[in-house]
This record gives C-alpha cells, structure tokens and sequence, in this order.
C-alpha cells in the first residue's frame, strides 16, 4: 500500500473538490482523510486530503506529474504532494537550555514524532552529552560577532550534507540570520514565552511577577527576519497566582515551552501545516 498527503491552496472556485476526489478514484485512490477551508476575506481555498492507493503500479512522481497537469495547472494551485514513506529529517539547534531537548529527544526515542533526527548544532558544548546519551551525532559551531558568517556556512554546510528538511529551535540562544531563513523558508520553528512585548530582556518571568501576571503561555511559530513575529502555529496558556513564586513562573513556563513546541514540531511533521499571508491554517 502506497499512502499520500496531499496539500493545496489557491483561489476558491466551484468544482476543486469534485475534481480533486474524482481524480484520486481514477487513479485507483482510496481517500482516508479530507479537510478544507476557504479564507472568505482573502478568497482562498485550503484542502488537506490523505490517499491510499493499493496498486504495485503506484509511483508517487507519476502521480505528481499527472496531478500537476489535470489540476494544479487548470486551478492554478499552490500544491505539495507528500509519500507517507518518507519521514521529514529534522535538525536540532540548542544553546545551553536542555528542557526542550530532553522532551524532543524522549518523544523521538519513543516513537511518538514522524521523523528522523540526523544530528543536533549547539554553539556551546554544555548538551553534549544529551545527544550522546540518545546516540544522535552532535556539532559544536560556536557563534560570536566576528565569527557569525563562518558558523553560519557551517551550519548550511551540515543541512544540506544531511539533507535536513526543517530546523527546530529548541532554546538556540542566537538570532537566525536571512541567510538561513530564506533557504528554509516556514521550516524554521522556533519556541518562546508569550509575554512579548510587554516583558522584553533576559528576564521576563521576573518582570512578569512584579506586575502580578495571571496567565502565562508559550508561543511556537516560524522563523521570519522579522523577530519572533512568524506565521503562529501553536499556543497554550497556564493561569497562576499571587501564591506562585518566580521559581513556579519559571517551571510553568518550561512546561508549556516543552508542550507547545512538541506539539508544532508534530503538526508540521505530519504535514498538517499551510502558510499564507503570514497566517496558518491548522488541519486536525
């Protein structure tokens, strides 16, 4: 059994699920799962579908090749089309930070993320027995002012060696440079507290108890040049008290932070993720 994900986007207009489903049963497709949405102010329709397809004959590119020329081409679709065979390669980038690492690391043992783990890049070496720990290769690329352009290369330089198909920043305590983002474009997610803006600096959960804050949260979205102002992809809120102190904060929000970027990392792993207009639409 060969099974697929198929995403699209593009204008709305009638018959784009009567084709798309018609073209999958001539093709000998079994759809499992289908899903749409149409953005009303921006005209744009949005579907997700899965397929299986049961014939030795099935080849994923043969398929790609006529899907493209009976629909995405008619429609003038924005279309992605993914074998279920293969696992997206996913790269870690840690700083010194290791609660988000130890949560990615014992979902990925476990078998609870849909992708593979080829390597982790620290710009200190305070992680590295973690990933010796879960026998993932690890590199130590230092980034300072003077040598950010170097460590950078040496970073595209491991991306594209391991063919890595998107980057998770699980606390990497450095800003993304253009460079990066541009190559991997919506496939950098990066994770971090919610107070932004109004609790700016190295310390936030302290500025947030002095003002007595009753929620706290944790934001996940993709990387942009602007910072931390990405598509959204996933959000959760905690509320606390007058009773917590700033250690509580702290550990409420690493709890979330854990959550809310395994959650992120899991919808974009299972391709249940659409950008447009630096907005997400989210699939169940």
């Amino acid at each position: 059994m060969n099974k697929i994900t198929i995403l699209i986007h593009c204008k709305d207009r009638p018959n784009i699920i009567a084709s798309v489903t018609n073209f999958i049963a001539e093709k000998g497709g079994n759809i499992v799962y289908i899903d749409q949405h149409v953005d009303r102010e921006q005209n744009i329709f949005f579907m997700r579908l899965e397929s299986e397809f049961f014939t030795e004959s099935f080849s994923t590119e043969d398929f790609k090749i006529a899907f493209k020329t009976a629909l995405a081409n008619k429609f003038e679709m924005k279309w992605r089309i993914y074998s279920s065979e293969a696992k997206p390669k996913m790269a870690l980038f840690v700083s010194k930070y290791d609660h988000c690492l130890y949560d990615l690391l014992g979902r990925y043992n476990s078998g609870e993320l849909n992708l593979e783990i080829p390597f982790i890049i620290s710009n200190h070496l305070d992680l590295k027995s973690i990933a010796e720990s879960f026998k993932i290769a690890f590199y130590h690329v230092p980034v300072t002012k003077e040598t950010k352009e170097d460590a950078e290369n040496k970073q595209l330089e491991l991306l594209e060696k391991y063919e890595i198909d998107f980057i998770v920043l699980a606390r990497y305590m450095q800003i993304v440079s253009a460079k990066l983002i541009n190559k991997y474009n919506n496939k950098i997610i990066n994770i971090h507290h919610s107070f932004l803006p109004a609790f700016i600096g190295a310390k936030p959960y302290h500025s947030a108890y002095k003002r007595g804050v009753k929620i706290i949260g944790a934001t996940s979205h993709y990387v942009t040049e602007e910072l931390d102002a990405g598509p959204i992809i996933e959000q959760d809120v905690t509320r606390v008290t007058h009773a917590h102190a700033i250690e509580d904060l702290i550990a409420k929000g690493r709890d979330l932070e854990k959550i809310v970027l395994a959650n992120a990392v899991k919808l974009h792993a299972n391709r249940k993720v659409m950008v447009f207009n630096n907005k997400t639409v989210i699939f169940s």
